[in-house]
């Protein structure tokens, strides 16, 4: 089975890449096609047994897996390129966002296995959370195909398409709030006279072994939360103070602001 990657940057690089690292056979099976000369060389230097394909369209009509790794300002284009080379026996998967099933079916054919999928940069760590939708023929080997990829990545779940918007907030764009609240424990700590980089060590751990503790514990997130804040301690004050700042609020409206600005993208496409 061949899978092709159309793009190779960021999210179809690192799904690329775990791929391509996941088993020693996996590098013969992989197809590239990228305008950057650069993405393709450095790809090649590290999966030297893998094809480069000249175009989108030669790429999909050797593959049998298609990815579409490209960003939804260019979508349609590369949809209109490989249409003519897409058949029932394929599976084309999509990462553009705010581009749905509907959108995909209706420039590739109301025949054609469509995957959509919203990735998040942890991909490049191996720690993607990945949300997966499909339409109606995407048989369940094929659907079983594409989780087999997915999981060299990191995890993935299937949801419905109606909660595309939702995973971006949830997931998809959360990495970016995340960082932030790393640098201001970092930059806060650096005010207190640690360095940088020991800083950016003591938060990173913690938010990584604060997230497996959700992911492990029964304990709801609110208990959790609970067990750190002794009566009168150093843990329930920064919490207090954090409630009394509105900072739930803000990580919602945050959140809120990038499912918006999700339907606003699909709505676009529409016109």
């Amino acid at each position: 089975m061949k899978i092709g990657f159309i793009g190779g940057g960021n999210m179809g690089g690192a799904i690329l890449a775990g791929y391509g690292s996941a088993d020693p056979d996996n590098e013969a099976r992989i197809a590239l096609f990228d305008k950057s000369e650069e993405v393709c060389a450095k790809t090649r230097e590290r999966f030297p047994r893998m094809t480069i394909c000249s175009s989108g369209r030669e790429l999909c009509s050797s593959s049998d897996v298609v990815i579409l790794g490209v960003k939804p300002q260019v979508i349609e284009g590369v949809l209109s390129e490989i249409a003519g080379a897409c058949t029932s026996d394929k599976l084309i998967i999509s990462m553009a966002a705010g581009v749905d099933l509907a959108f995909l079916a209706e420039h590739l054919g109301a025949e054609i296995p469509i995957i959509r999928i919203m990735p998040n940069t942890p991909a490049k760590v191996g720690e993607a959370m990945i949300a997966v939708c499909r339409n109606k023929n995407v048989t369940e080997e094929a659907f079983a195909t594409a989780m087999k990829i997915f999981a060299a990545v990191g995890q993935a779940e299937e949801i419905e398409e109606r909660l595309m918007d939702c995973v971006i907030g949830v997931s998809g764009s959360s990495p970016a709030y995340t960082y932030m609240y790393i640098e201001a424990l970092v930059q806060a700590a650096q005010a207190n006279g640690m360095s940088g980089e020991k800083a950016k060590i003591f938060a990173a751990q913690s938010v990584l072994g604060a997230a497996k503790m959700v992911l492990e514990s029964p304990e709801s997130l609110e208990q959790l939360r609970i067990n750190v804040c002794s009566p009168k301690g150093t843990t329930i004050e920064a919490v207090e103070t954090l409630f009394a700042n509105g900072f739930m609020d803000k990580v919602k409206e945050g959140f809120q602001a990038a499912v918006d600005r999700s339907i606003e993208m699909t709505e676009e496409k529409k016109k």
